[in-house]
Order: structure tokens, then C-alpha cells, then sequence
């Protein structure tokens, strides 16, 4: 029902067709091409369209005062096709029932439909979801600082980190060092002592990404207070010795359970494909922080010594709720203790 726009720009879904259960879309309309906050991040998780596809029951003309386009107006200038008049709760229920599925979306005129073989040709084709690098498709080609603060300086290796997440540390008073998902992540940048590391969301399998593995088992980088969020999540546990795997259906969605060690129950939002397997946890040193009472799969994870905390679901919302925003505060708060 909202957070479609937010969605739609979230690297996490790059290379995917995105279809929504909602019926009608597009009622408060689409922000102005560029629009940036006053952090100067933009106010979506991007700058553009990451979906290949969309795929929606219907459409409504947009109706609000932040809006300059229709969500077909916008999807057009982005070149990216999309499917309308779909009965998409039939197709969740077949998504549900078969899990994740390849799919094609075909423009072409109406006298000269494709037939189905042409279709399925055109899947048998393609790449694998695994076969293609996201990351380098999302992830900036350059190290850059965010923000004025003259606070803590907390380093961010960027798979596709959504805008929200960097504009959580910004809000917290810390200065941002954006680098590249296969960066080296330095002890210090222009003259500033680096205090804090974070590793964000993105899009693709987690094994793929061996550079940022073997940099997250590098000594001066496992010695910084670290958050994981999502992918980040997944990679700090390989980097561990913890293993993956891929889930049937994944965790998509505003509305996520996750149960935490000491009783509390949380409402998250997720976007992943891949889970942690808790019990490749023994013998790395980490522990069991929550977990997700609709399949067990593990949701966040802590080491004794307090020094990393990692968190499968997205404790920034946007879209969705943010009761486990906190995890910044506890982050920010030992950076804040380490400067």
C-alpha cells in the first residue's frame, strides 16, 4: 500500500521483477527526479530504478503535494517495463506454494504477442540469478565521506546500501566513509582515525562476494565496533566460518516477526533470499541473538565480547517499521566510546 517508491529503488532488489499483493498502486505518486534530503542523500534508497520488471494488479492516478509523476510516468523515463491487470495475490500464492521463480517480462505490440516457447526460450536464456555481479552494478566506484560531522568517522562498505541506512548514521552524529564492497577499509582517512564499521544491504548471493569476506577477516578490521544489516548479516557470519544458504521463498516484506533472545518480539521489514545457518555459528565465536518464529531461521546474531552485532532484517524501515532502530543506537553508542 505505500512504500512502493522506496522499494522499487532498494539495490537489494537489483536484477528481480518485484510484483506487489497490494491491488492498487501509485496513489501518492512519485518525488521529483534528484530529490535529496539535507543530508544530500536522496530521499528514495537510490538514485534510479534497481527492479527489471514490476508487476501490479492495477493503477491510480496520484494524489499528494510531494508528487511530480505517476508511478507509469516514472517507470517510463526509467526504462523499465511494467506488467498491469494481474491477479497478483493468485500469483503470491503461487510464489508461496513453489517459491522464488525465473520470469520474463515481454514488451511488444499487441498485434504480435510473443507465444509461450518464445518466452521460455528467452528465460532458458538468460543468466542465473547468481551468474551476474550486482554488487559492482550498485556499489560506488570511489571511497567518499558523507556529511559535516566532526563526530566519530564509521567506514561503510557499500554492496548497495539503501540511502536510509547511511542517513540513520548521519541523524546519530557520525561522519560517513562510503567505500566500494571490495575496498580495503583503512585505520585512517584524511588525518581522521576510522572508529566504526558498518555493512550494509545488497543484492546477490553472499558467497559471491569472497573480496569483502576475506576484508572482513583482516585483524584491524574485525578489531572495529561492526553493525551487519541484511546482506551485511550474511557476510559477517561467512567471514566467520559460518555458512548460507539459499531459502525457497526468502523474507519480503514490511511486516516481519523476529523473537529476540531475552523475550522480545519485534516487527521488522526484510528483503532477503538468503539466511545464516544457525548452527554453523559453533566454534566462531558468535551467538544467537534472535530468530524468526515462522521458520526458525536465524535473525540476528552477537560475538561475546559485544564488538559485533548483526541484524537479518532492516532496523531503518523505510519502507516499514523501525522499533529495532535501536541496533544504530547501540552501535553509535560504542563508536562514540572507542573515539
Amino acid at each position: 500500500m505505500v512504500g512502493y517508491p522506496e522499494s522499487l529503488t532498494d539495490p537489494s532488489f537489483r536484477g528481480q521483477i518485484l510484483t506487489f499483493t497490494y491491488p492498487l498502486l501509485g496513489n501518492y505518486g512519485v518525488p521529483p527526479a534528484g530529490a535529496r534530503d539535507r543530508t544530500g542523500l536522496p530521499i528514495l534508497e537510490s538514485e534510479e530504478v534497481q527492479v527489471r520488471g514490476v508487476v501490479v494488479r492495477g493503477t491510480t492516478p496520484p494524489s499528494h503535494w510531494s508528487s511530480s509523476r505517476s508511478l507509469a510516468q516514472w517507470m517510463a523515463e526509467e526504462g523499465v517495463p511494467g506488467v498491469r491487470g494481474v491477479d497478483t495475490r493468485r500469483l503470491t500464492e503461487h510464489l508461496r506454494s513453489n517459491g522464488v521463480v525465473r520470469g520474463v517480462v515481454d514488451v511488444a505490440a499487441a498485434d504480435a504477442p510473443p507465444s509461450d516457447a518464445e518466452l521460455a526460450r528467452a528465460i532458458a536464456h538468460a543468466p542465473g540469478y547468481a551468474e551476474e555481479n550486482y554488487m559492482a552494478e550498485v556499489a560506488p566506484k570511489s571511497p567518499a565521506v558523507l556529511g559535516r560531522s566532526k563526530g566519530p568517522l564509521v567506514a561503510v562498505l557499500d554492496c548497495g546500501v539503501k540511502a536510509s541506512i547511511l542517513r540513520a548514521l548521519l541523524d546519530r552524529g557520525v561522519a560517513v566513509l562510503r567505500l566500494p564492497y571490495d575496498h580495503e577499509v583503512p585505520t585512517r582517512w584524511d588525518g581522521r582515525r576510522v572508529q566504526g564499521l558498518l555493512v550494509g544491504n545488497g543484492p546477490g548471493d553472499p558467497a559471491e562476494l569472497a573480496p569483502t569476506i576475506e576484508e572482513l577477516r583482516r585483524p584491524s578490521t574485525r578489531a572495529l565496533p561492526t553493525l551487519g544489516i541484511c546482506l551485511g548479516h550474511q557476510l559477517l557470519a561467512l567471514a566467520r566460518g559460518a555458512t548460507t544458504f539459499k531459502l525457497k521463498y526468502g523474507h519480503r516484506g514490511q511486516n516481519k516477526t523476529i523473537c529476540f533472545a531475552d523475550g522480545r518480539a519485534l516487527i521488522v521489514s526484510e528483503n532477503h533470499g538468503y539466511a545464516v545457518d544457525a548452527r554453523s555459528l559453533r566454534g566462531t565465536g558468535l551467538e544467537s541473538w534472535a530468530t524468526n518464529p515462522d521458520d526458525g531461521t536465524l535473525e540476528g546474531f552477537r560475538d561475546g565480547s559485544g564488538r559485533v552485532l548483526a541484524l537479518q532484517g532492516h532496523p531503518e524501515g523505510h519502507p516499514g517499521p523501525q522499533e529495532a532502530s535501536f541496533a544504530f543506537d547501540r552501535f553509535v553508542g560504542k563508536v562514540k566510546r572507542r573515539a
